[in-house]
């Protein structure tokens, strides 16, 4: 089956949202955000603009060596795209390493994250917090 158009277009815009976030690119990041984008966690219920959301990330990236992302199962959606994974890496304190499953749900205008939504068991986050 063929994908529409705009179905290619918010598989590309995952791929350089995963792609960025790898590579620990936080510029590319914010650009690939719409500037009014919403970033909600079902951890703790809130909100996070641009800036807060690239504010985590950027810790994130501090602290988390050799991030990847593997078991990935990403499928369009009519507004977006939705993206099963689970995020790698090693904690560069200790060199433990970390195993994040998680489930990202996209709306996407205009090539740009608008919404994204990120579900994940605060229970596998404890390494980070730790």
């Amino acid at each position: 089956m063929e994908l529409s158009a705009s179905a290619k277009e918010s598989l590309e815009v995952a791929d350089r949202l995963f792609k960025a976030i790898e590579r620990g690119d936080v510029s590319a990041i914010r650009n690939i955000y719409a500037p009014g984008a919403k970033i909600w966690h079902n951890f703790d219920e809130i909100e996070q603009t641009v800036d807060q959301n690239l504010a985590v990330l950027k810790w994130v990236v501090e602290n988390i060596g050799e991030i990847s992302y593997s078991e990935i199962r990403r499928q369009p959606t009519p507004g977006g795209f939705v993206q099963q994974h689970v995020l790698r890496g090693k904690l560069k304190s200790s060199g433990k390493p970390i195993a994040i499953p998680a489930c990202i749900v996209c709306a996407i205008e205009n090539a740009r994250i608008t919404r994204l939504d990120e579900y994940l068991d605060s229970a596998q986050t404890a390494a980070l917090r730790g």
